[in-house]
């Protein structure tokens, strides 16, 4: 991902060496004038900001949308539009999309609407801010954006939190495969009381997922090369949409659970038209003691922004406004989907959906063959979201540990073989420890996604340009208050789970 070739532009002039390419003519001198008032705390070595020992994603931005078609870095994108809207859709998209029913039978659907609506343009503005800030200093890795603002501290604050929230992020997908996955293999074999086998122990599946799907992935040179995948995976999503869809119409409400409608051997089954049952009225606004614990949930919804500069470094002719409309469709496309899966989720169980919707519909018959075939789908796309999840990881501790290395395929194979082992030994010997990773969720991700953004925008953007009291920097500072308060109601709720013995504050990625 994001990788240089070999430094071929050692000998650039100084004025393109000092280039802040933000699409605007500028003077060498006012270049480092700017340079010197939007980072004072970089004093380090000025060898970072030459291309001839440029390190991993820490390419300078090409001045796509100045006159002179001079670049300024060594690196060419070259994925498609199409591609970088398929990889930071299928980084948006993780495992929350099967609790969002339940999100909606704890808020109603109009509040429901309402919160994901504001969420999905909160995550659309936290990403302007980020490619505003990249934009003036020609930087496209998060992690170098944290050291112009606050120099180091900065970089090691950006790195950390990206490491721990896509380590939470790969655990849970992988214990989802974990426990998952054998029941799905049980249920087409029919097997009721398993004997121990092996290909129905989750330990042994997900490393052989690990080794033979996800491990491969994850060594590619570039992140755009994962745009198939991406696509496969996302359709995967599109197929467990149509199929939510489809069983609203073909499940009786209220429905009978399959452990009382085996036993009266379907005489007591409820056909359709039962609708005029209470339970069977859908609530456009509903405040219960669940209700809190979905804004949280919500709110991370739409988490991709350790994702999104990475693919601007790979997007063939890059500018800011592109890299905007990327990530625009991707959060559309993603808002549509949750929404109508969240309502028909809803819809056909109304208040009995629980708080992972596939388990609602086992709940009718176990051995449905359309939701097994949804359940296959989503641990596929649940699957290859990995590999996505762990590129920024691996550039992240690229820039904390070998900042000034240029691409090496030992170093990039050995980094991501680490990773995949240390994530497998977590879900196999340390389940438990999801619930520390809940903690680190509810603080890594909003600073991901409405602190660092605003924070690094307020530091970046140079005071001459936009001085402290004007309305963007206000705006910036209100977002970062935002993100405090996410933190502080999603951890409060954690703790009240924890003190109380209940776990409901479920992660939302």
């Amino acid at each position: 991902m994001s990788e240089d070739k070999p430094a071929e532009s050692a000998e650039s002039s100084p004025a393109e060496m000092n280039a802040i390419p933000n699409g605007k003519g500028h003077e060498t001198g006012d270049e480092i004038a700017a340079l010197a008032k939007t980072s004072p705390a970089e004093d380090g070595p000025k060898s970072e900001n030459t291309e001839a020992n440029l390190p991993e994603g820490q390419e300078c931005l090409s001045g796509g949308d100045s006159k002179n078609t001079t670049t300024f870095t060594d690196f060419e994108g070259k994925t498609s539009f199409g591609m970088s809207v398929f990889n930071l859709g299928n980084a948006i998209m993780g495992s929350g999309i099967l609790g969002l029913a339940y999100a909606m039978a704890n808020t109603g659907v109009v509040l429901f609407l309402v919160l994901l609506t504001g969420v999905a343009l909160l995550s659309s503005y936290s990403i302007h801010l980020l490619l505003k800030s990249s934009g003036i200093v020609g930087i496209r890795a998060y992690e170098q954006l944290g050291y112009r603002a606050f120099g180091t501290p900065g970089k090691m604050a950006a790195g950390i939190a990206i490491t721990l929230q896509n380590i939470g992020a790969m655990s849970s997908y992988l214990y989802i495969v974990k426990y998952e996955f054998p029941l799905v293999i049980q249920a087409f074999l029919k097997v009721d009381k398993p004997a121990g086998e092996w290909y129905l122990n989750g330990n042994y599946l997900v490393v052989i997922i690990s080794v033979a799907v996800i491990l491969p992935l994850a060594l590619m040179k570039q992140l755009g090369y994962l745009g198939y995948t991406s696509g496969f995976s996302l359709s995967c999503m599109v197929f467990f949409l149509i199929s939510v869809i489809y069983k609203k119409f073909n499940t009786p409400c209220p429905f009978v659970d399959f452990a009382i409608n085996g036993t009266a051997a379907g005489i007591n089954v409820t056909l359709p038209g039962g609708e005029d049952d209470p339970a069977c009225l859908p609530k456009m606004a509903n405040l219960n003691s669940q209700t809190a614990y979905t804004i949280p949930i919500l709110a991370f919804a739409f988490v991709c922004h350790p994702e999104v500069l990475p693919i601007y470094t790979e997007l063939r002719n890059p500018t800011k406004k592109k890299m905007q409309h990327v990530a625009n469709i991707s959060i559309a496309v993603m808002y549509i989907m949750y929404f109508l899966a969240a309502l028909f989720g809803y819809l056909t169980f109304y208040g009995e959906v629980e708080a992972e919707l596939l388990h609602t519909y086992s709940r009718i018959d176990p051995y449905d063959p359309l939701i097994l075939c949804v359940r296959v789908a989503v641990l596929t796309a649940v699957t290859l979201t990995v590999p996505i999840v762990l590129f920024p990881v691996r550039r992240a501790i690229q820039q904390m540990m070998f900042p000034n290395k240029t691409f090496n395929w030992p170093r990039h194979i050995a980094i991501a073989f680490t990773l995949l082992t240390f994530i497998n030994l977590l879900v196999i010997f340390a389940p438990n420890i999801l619930g520390i990773f809940g903690v680190i969720g509810a603080t890594s991700a909003p600073c991901l996604i409405f602190i660092f953004p605003a924070v690094f925008y307020i530091r970046i953007v140079p005071k001459e340009e936009e001085p402290l009291h004007s309305t963007p920097k206000v705006t910036a500072a209100c977002f970062a208050g935002i993100g405090f308060l996410f933190m502080i109601m999603s951890l409060s709720f954690i703790i009240i789970d924890w003190t109380s013995g209940t776990s409901q504050a479920g992660g939302g990625h």
